[in-house]
């Protein structure tokens, strides 16, 4: 019996060290919000000011993924994060369409420069800013499943085509803490909201 009770104890910090571990974990997530997991890589033009940008076009963005609804959805979303981020004052993209469609400019398809000016000109706007769904999916650890999303984005000067800035983003809906309590992960709406919005903050305060 004393044997039993002092293997028992000596075995007691290793569990101690463990369910210790394991509680600063579930602190440090629930502290963090548990929010969507996002990071970014970003490109600004050498001496560029985006001061002069002030009104943007939002063309439809490719899709690399087998998600169908992608990339409406990221356009959508860039919009919105746009707007409420107060970055420049975006052109209603039911304009944006027809004027594609009137100037035989298909979705996706490579722009030059005598057709962004054109885009320019007839949309009122100093840039276009074009993107692409590079994948969209669900990740999987163990038996939680959680949405995955990657995109890049440029704005491209309206006048000379020239890349003004470019941004790569993933996002993620894993939550250890949510996975450990079988709870549900962030959705694929609040996972393109906030990787967008973590991609636009790497855009210069004008």
């Amino acid at each position: 019996m004393e044997m039993y009770i002092l293997l028992k104890n000596k075995g007691m910090p290793g569990m101690r060290k463990y369910f210790l571990m394991v509680f600063i974990l579930l602190i440090v997530d629930i502290l963090s919000g548990c929010g969507v997991k996002t990071s970014s890589q970003s490109f600004l033009r050498e001496d560029t000011e985006l001061g002069f940008v002030q009104r943007v076009a939002v063309l439809p963005f490719e899709n690399h993924s087998k998600d169908e609804f992608a990339a409406a959805r990221a356009r959508d979303f860039t919009i919105t994060q746009g707007l409420a981020m107060g970055l420049f004052d975006i052109v209603d993209k039911g304009l944006v369409d027809s004027v594609l469609q009137e100037e035989v400019i298909e979705s996706g398809a490579p722009l030059d420069e005598s057709m962004t000016k054109r885009l320019g000109q007839r949309l009122k706007v100093q840039a276009v800013l074009l993107g692409a769904v590079d994948y969209s999916g669900e990740g999987q650890k163990g038996n939680f499943a959680f949405p995955e999303l990657s995109l890049t984005m440029r704005l491209v000067d309206a006048d000379t085509a020239v890349v003004l800035w470019q941004a790569s983003g993933y996002g993620s809906g894993y939550c250890l803490w949510k996975r450990l309590f079988g709870l549900a992960p962030r959705d694929i709406f609040q996972v393109g909201l906030g990787t967008i919005e973590d991609m636009l903050e790497t855009l210069p305060a004008r």
